[in-house]
């Protein structure tokens, strides 16, 4: 007997117990469709956010400062200052732009409504280099305004303020004791993992205002920019060399985009293999109910099989009949599943603001998974087929 024919016969069973069927179909549909969802999502998820950093640019550095030195008191020879800025761009000619910035929480009014957003005190560059675009008719804040009390507000304070039928541009906004002039609003900024600030919620001031606001604060964050293709290790060697030289009690951590890309992709790898084992859980279930309504079909179709050996089959074609019977079914449950898988995966990046990509690997993944269950939970009804012995199984009915 063929194999078209042994599928051709294996479809028409199936479709003679068609609730049986649909039910052991259902058990690898689900499972399948994990696998495919769940190992396809953790990719989008991922690409994401490796997305924000390759949008950034991979000549980028950021350096955290904690000084040793004491609290906010402590001597201004052990924390560096804007001068300092200066001298560390000048002495190392890797760095393009350096944004040193500060950040502090003030209260924050604008007529009735009060703000809860975080103040970012920062220079012109900051825009160019964490991607913040400002709505037209506004400006970001420059080395102009040092002593001009101007304000950039989030795309959220603004939207509020608009809400109240007022254009948020030459409005006037109170932080903490000092009235700021808004001279910008910023487009909706996607937060990433490089800035700890969300600019969305809000405000951005001259650096030199913010100390203004606050004596005691310090600089403890920057933001490089390095010359295309610079070395980010030198660069980090020599800044280290240099801080300690200005701040010897100064701690310093660098964090750079290929940093984040690299731990990303490692925590992918990582649940791509949580999740395929628990999608393979679901695949193990379905399959094994899968193994146990091939051997109902075994017992119930003891007379077919006592025929078709009593006229000449082979224990061969016995096995091959009922293991392709397994196959096509699982495999019918596996294309349900991919397709679930894909639609599920779709709707998840629509409704996240994703961008969505189809995946090869984890719907072929899928598909040859649900052929080797077809296999592994076929081949023991099957072998029990081939082995029944034709005279006993006529007698037994």
């Amino acid at each position: 007997m063929g194999f078209l024919a042994h599928i051709r016969e294996a479809l028409t069973n199936l479709f003679s117990a068609k609730m049986r069927s649909l039910l052991a179909i259902l058990g690898i549909l689900v499972g399948t469709g994990s696998v495919v969802a769940l190992i396809s999502s953790s990719q989008l998820a991922t690409d994401h956010a490796l997305a924000q950093f390759k949008k950034l640019g991979t000549n980028l550095l950021a350096v955290m400062l904690n000084p040793q030195g004491g609290n906010g008191g402590s001597s201004q020879s052990h924390v560096l200052n804007l001068n300092d800025m200066a001298t560390i761009q000048q002495q190392i000619p890797t760095i393009e732009k350096i944004v040193p910035y500060t950040t502090l929480y003030q209260s924050i009014f604008f007529q009735d409504i009060q703000f809860n957003g975080q103040i970012l005190g920062a220079n012109e560059d900051l825009a160019d280099i964490v991607k913040i675009t400002i709505q037209k008719g506004g400006r970001f804040v420059s080395f102009l305004d040092q002593t001009a009390f101007f304000c950039v507000i989030g795309h959220d304070i603004g939207q509020q303020i608009r809400d109240k039928g007022l254009d948020p541009i030459n409005q006037q906004i109170l932080i903490g004791k000092q009235l700021f002039t808004v001279i910008g609003v910023a487009d909706e900024w996607e937060p990433n993992l490089f800035l700890f600030a969300n600019i969305n919620e809000g405000i951005i001031i001259p650096i030199s205002l913010s100390f203004l606001l606050n004596p005691q604060l310090q600089i403890q964050n920057i933001l490089i920019q390095l010359q295309p293709n610079a070395p980010l290790t030198p660069t980090q060697t020599q800044m280290q060399t240099l801080i300690g030289q200005l701040a010897p009690d100064t701690q310093v951590r660098f964090h750079d985009p290929q940093q984040i890309i690299n731990v990303v992709q490692k925590q992918r790898s990582t649940f791509t293999w949580l999740l395929s084992a628990i999608g393979g859980i679901s695949l193990l279930v379905g399959g094994i109910g899968v193994m146990n309504i091939m051997l109902v079909s075994v017992i119930e179709r003891r007379r077919e099989i006592g025929i078709r050996m009593a006229v000449g089959a082979r224990r061969k074609d016995i096995l091959e009949m009922f293991l392709i019977e397994s196959v096509v079914l699982t495999l019918a449950g596996g294309l349900l599943g991919v397709m679930l898988g894909t639609v599920t995966t779709l709707v998840l990046a629509l409704s996240s603001g994703w961008e969505y990509h189809f995946y090869m690997v984890p719907a072929f993944l899928g598909f040859i998974v649900s052929a080797a269950v077809g296999v592994f939970s076929g081949l023991y009804p099957s072998y029990r087929a081939s082995r029944l012995d034709p005279i006993a199984t006529l007698q037994s009915e």
